[in-house]
């Protein structure tokens, strides 16, 4: 596998993961995403995958955590010896000193791979999301917002994003030098001198701006033009991946994409929630309406332990009762925001997380159910665990939420794949669950 292996990734979450795999696989580059670090056995089950991927949960962990499990990880990254090793970041860069850090990920990659410099992309135009001069900007209903004024990710329970500019915001997080190769630059096609100019001046970190398809595509040149200088390690998020894409299409090296098979209607799937995001809590609403059967689970019961039990236990009986009468269980734990005050433990929503994925597991196990969907990146990084899904691969895109598609999870205990959407907590329209129910995804 490593002599064909293009690219290489580690996503810092579940859904965004998915989102790097979509934007390969969907444009002919077939990938696997493993949710951990996989033997020999099951890298060669998958040896026709030219982009292989690792979903992590980093982005909920505490620099404590990263210095324990990020260098093995860096290792086996390193070890696929692709010309392009991705560290994958969320495309609205929400992260802390204290949890999610981008700054010391990027300090321990540096050191792993023994590399001086790294390239940042963090603009992704195909998901809404642009930086120019440095600062990030995200598209929310139709409207663009500066990070640090987004009605979402200004508000964020865990790592509220205050700081638009990029570089202020990850100097909180590493003493690494940032540089930056600016828009105006690059599109002028001067990104190679100041790139080398960032680099003169010894800067550990540089950003490239990228905010339209121009300059994705120029940033894309300027990868493949310094992989030795600042590479192979590039850290970003799936803008990494669509610059790539952009570099092979322009030299032609870009192969169609197979067409997926219609995904057929399902009477009724499960679908289970710990988003706290506006955007959720609309699809929650929407979807009651339309033969979803929403069921509030006891999130300080998840989340403490005390009472869990009684809790899963109410959670599961009124789910299979629902699924019985031929409708679709909701299973959420917050409304736009969480029904009490978060606990102050770092580890409670890493524990809902799991109990939502112990309880999807169930559900499925006992209904026979063949699609199901997880609401939330940090839930869908602990939720996945108990589903014992081995990898992921693309099933389907979903044209209305690109970042978000439905996956066949590969479960190596021989049972059949399952259909698999791991939702972002912005992503997708109001009646996002009632079309992967339907398998409407135009």
């Amino acid at each position: 596998m490593t002599e064909k292996t293009q690219i290489a990734f580690y996503g810092d979450d579940f859904t965004g993961s998915t989102d790097a795999m979509e934007a390969l696989s969907s444009n002919g580059i077939e990938t696997v995403l493993f949710t951990g670090i996989p033997d020999d056995a099951r890298l060669k089950a998958f040896n026709n995958a030219a982009a292989v991927g690792l979903a992590g949960t980093s982005r909920s962990q505490t620099p404590e955590w990263m210095d324990r499990e990020l260098p093995r990880i860096f290792a086996w990254l390193r070890s696929l010896r692709a010309p392009i090793c991705h560290y994958k970041v969320c495309s609205t860069f929400d992260s802390s000193p204290a949890q999610g850090s981008i700054g010391r990920a990027i300090d321990i990659g540096l050191e792993t791979f023994k590399q001086e410099a790294a390239l940042l992309i963090v603009g992704v135009p195909q998901l809404g999301r642009y930086t120019m001069f440095g600062e990030l900007f995200a598209r929310f209903r139709g409207e663009v917002f500066r990070i640090d004024r987004h009605p979402v990710m200004s508000r964020h329970p865990s790592t509220p994003m205050h700081e638009a500019d990029l570089r202020r915001h990850l100097a909180q997080q590493t003493r690494t030098s940032i540089g930056l190769v600016e828009l105006p630059a690059l599109l002028a096609g001067d990104g190679s001198m100041a790139l080398r100019k960032a680099l003169d001046e010894d800067h550990k970190i540089i950003m490239i701006d990228v905010a339209d398809l121009l300059s994705l595509r120029c940033a894309g040149a300027l990868i493949d033009a310094n992989l030795g200088s600042a590479a192979p390690l590039i850290f970003g998020s799936s803008g990494v991946e669509y610059a790539y894409i952009e570099t092979l299409r322009a030299g032609g090296n870009l192969a169609p994409a197979a067409s997926s098979s219609p995904l057929l209607p399902q009477e009724r799937i499960a679908v289970v929630s710990g988003s706290c995001s506006p955007t959720t809590e609309m699809q929650i609403r929407y979807a009651s309406s339309h033969g979803f059967e929403p069921i509030e689970v006891d999130y300080a019961a998840l989340a403490t332990g005390a009472g869990s039990e009684r809790a899963e236990t109410a959670a599961f009986d009124t789910a299979t009762a629902v699924l019985t009468s031929g409708r679709s269980p909701l299973l959420f734990t917050a409304l736009g925001k969480p029904s009490i005050q978060p606990i102050t433990d770092r580890r409670a929503n890493d524990r809902v997380g799991r109990r939502l994925g112990a309880l999807l597991n169930r559900l499925t196990a006992a209904n026979g159910l063949k699609r199901v969907v997880v609401a939330g990146g940090d839930t869908s990084s602990h939720a996945l665990s108990e589903l014992h899904v081995g990898a992921l691969t693309l099933r389907h895109p979903i044209a209305q939420s690109p970042g978000s598609p439905v996956c066949l999870g590969h479960r190596f205990d021989g049972s059949a794949p399952l259909e698999l959407v791991l939702k972002g907590g912005q992503i997708g329209n109001e009646d996002f669950f009632v079309r992967i129910r339907d398998g409407r995804l135009d």
